[in-house]
């Protein structure tokens, strides 16, 4: 039982360890910074879920798309504006920012909320929306 326990467990680091590896740059919060300062230029992406956003926060204006949506909204997302791809710690915007970046959109790179925060960054507490009562 122990040799398969080892072999699974073999297994999945070998299987983890030849994942490919992101191409996009990650932002500090400097560099972003200095990108919202032209927000008209700048489009950020938050690829989390809404469960995320609403407990660790984001940034005041940005578009939503989740990661497993982000291929087939492509059309959504204006080819005008430098991007910037946000998720918690920059890993699956790293990921998202890579399949921009092949189909054609600028962009700049990507960018953990809670990695901008830890730098000194403000993120956005974002409030969940309040459920309609029911009628009566």
């Amino acid at each position: 039982m122990r040799k398969l326990i080892l072999i699974a467990l073999l297994a999945a680091a070998a299987a983890f360890a030849q994942a490919p590896a992101a191409k996009a740059k990650t932002l500090t919060r400097a560099e972003l910074d200095q990108l919202l300062a032209t927000p008209d230029k700048v489009l950020l992406i938050d690829v989390r879920r809404p469960d995320e956003l609403t407990a660790i926060g984001g940034f005041p204006a940005y578009l939503s798309i989740q990661a497993k949506d982000l291929e087939s909204h492509l059309d959504a997302i204006p080819k005008d504006r430098v991007i910037v791809t946000v998720s918690n710690h920059a890993g699956r915007a790293a990921k998202a920012a890579d399949l921009l970046a092949s189909r054609g959109f600028n962009v700049a790179g990507a960018v953990g909320a809670e990695t901008y925060e830890k730098e000194g960054g403000t993120l956005t507490k974002i409030e969940p929306p309040k459920k309609a009562a029911a009628e009566k």
